[in-house]
């Protein structure tokens, strides 16, 4: 079982960063495929951005592509999402997920692909 506690959500003004963490459990994470997705009021949850084992593949939603960076530090189980340009229809709940694969695989837009959840981070940025 993988424990993941995500933190480093907050108010931001638009134009603003902030940098999510999600620290994992276990001595597993490094063999773990991670993403990210967030959850808007009245919205479903969506696909933000997701990373191999190693950090060398790496995929974004195109509404985030270019802002925002995914990226891991395997010796700290920890993954990270840095978001840059932040605007207010960034305003989400944002959750961390681990796939039991190493791989992204071609379905790593879904929630299906991933095993474990985070319980969430919120982010709120105000225009």
């Amino acid at each position: 079982q993988v424990q993941l506690v995500e933190s480093g959500g907050g108010l931001v003004q638009a134009g603003g960063s902030l940098r999510l963490s999600c620290a994992a459990s276990g001595r597993t994470f490094s063999s773990y495929a991670m993403g990210w997705f967030r959850q808007a009021p009245g919205k479903e949850r969506e696909f933000v951005a997701a990373i191999n084992w190693s950090g060398e593949d790496t995929h974004y939603a195109d509404s985030v592509k270019g802002r925002f960076t995914i990226s891991r530090d395997n010796a700290k189980n920890t993954v990270y999402l840095q978001m840059n340009s932040l605007k207010p229809e960034d305003t989400a709940v944002y959750y961390c997920a681990a796939n039991k694969t190493p791989y992204n695989g071609d379905r790593y837009y879904t929630e299906l692909r991933y095993d474990y959840w985070g319980q969430g981070t919120q982010v709120t940025v105000s225009s």
